[in-house]
């Protein structure tokens, strides 16, 4: 994984249910790819007709809330999705995201409309949006989570790095 990441931004608000993306109505009898055209459907209908592999999600307050269902970060995959900032996350959606390799952090995300270009550097903690003259520091991402999301998540980096020890 590279540290830069850059995409556009696509946003949802506040308090988004990983049930949103990952619906239960659809589990079980559908897999993760019918699901992720479905995504956020209930919250934002043309989401997904404007989302494009290698977006970025913005989010307001509490992003992943009420589930540890790790098909929500399954799905947001297969959807193309690069990144998540949110102002917070759930805490158990929030560990899915690392555990899967899929990058997320949390940022004040005020200035920041759809569509904009935004730029996250994992090395520096930085969240731009040059456009609209905002540079944000987040506290880096500690070496140990870079790795896990470089290997694509916590499974792969172990099974590469059979005989790490957390320090």
């Amino acid at each position: 994984m590279n540290n830069l990441i850059k995409g556009r931004a696509r946003l949802l608000g506040d308090n988004i249910n990983t049930d949103t993306n990952c619906s239960s109505k659809y589990l079980p009898g559908k897999d993760n790819a019918y699901v992720a055209q479905h995504a956020f459907e209930k919250v934002a209908p043309a989401f997904i007709g404007n989302f494009k592999a290698g977006d970025i999600i913005v989010a307001g307050k509490n992003f992943g809330i009420n589930s540890s269902r790790e098909q929500a970060v399954h799905v947001m995959h297969l959807m193309g999705v690069a990144a998540i900032v949110s102002h917070s996350f759930g805490r158990q959606f929030f560990r899915n995201t690392i555990n899967n390799g899929l990058p997320a952090l949390e940022c004040d995300i005020g200035g920041i409309a759809d569509g904009d270009e935004i730029e996250i550097d994992l090395a520096s903690g930085k969240v731009s949006v040059a456009a609209r003259g905002i540079e944000r520091t987040v506290p880096v991402l500690p070496p140990a989570v870079r790795a896990i999301l470089a290997e694509g998540g916590l499974i792969t980096f172990l099974q590469k790095y059979p005989d790490w020890k957390a320090a």
